[in-house]
């Protein structure tokens, strides 16, 4: 009879432990806060698309765009002016020299477009950067095209590689 309240008390201290809350597992993804999409943008809701070690994630589009202002210009395009919103990604080991010079707009048409040097510079834009290991950076992009022109496709160029050091080969991404 001694031993029935020891074998009662132990089964009641298990008890406890078990109903005790677990710690919860760790996420396995950074929670990013939305942002409002600019007034003259559309968002896109793409799936990233890699071109060797870098990753493309196109998350805003707007296209028509009359003028664009900086903080001492305003400049007309020749046609109208496409700007893209964009992450990149450096998926690889090694760093990536990234050039936004050389992503380029194909139209409707067929034609494509290098980036707008004067557009991108009245827009602090950057021209080239290297994405360390790991980093991930978002910018925009802005091309001039022809006002009856639309755009279609991105041909996006990531940095060179162990496995391609001239990175020749771009990556098309519809938009």
């Amino acid at each position: 009879m001694k031993l029935l309240p020891a074998v009662v008390a132990l089964m009641l201290l298990t008890g406890c432990e078990a109903a005790q809350p677990s710690t919860p597992a760790p996420t396995t993804t950074y929670e990013l806060p939305p942002r409002q999409v600019r007034p003259d943008e559309t968002a896109l809701k793409l799936p990233p698309v890699k071109n060797g070690d870098t990753e493309f994630d196109l998350i805003g589009l707007a296209a028509g765009l009359p003028s664009i202002t900086g903080s001492h210009a305003e400049m007309l395009p020749k046609g109208q002016y496409v700007r893209l919103r964009l992450v990149v990604t450096n998926t690889g080991t090694s760093s990536v020299l990234f050039d936004t010079k050389r992503q380029l707009l194909v139209d409707d048409q067929g034609a494509t477009h290098p980036s707008d040097e004067q557009a991108m510079l009245i827009k602090r834009q950057p021209a080239q950067f290297d994405l360390g290991h790991g980093v991930r950076v978002e910018f925009d992009l802005y091309w001039d095209i022809p006002k009856d022109r639309k755009p279609v496709t991105l041909r996006a160029f990531g940095g060179p590689t162990i496995t391609d050091m001239k990175n020749l080969t771009g990556t098309d991404i519809k938009l």
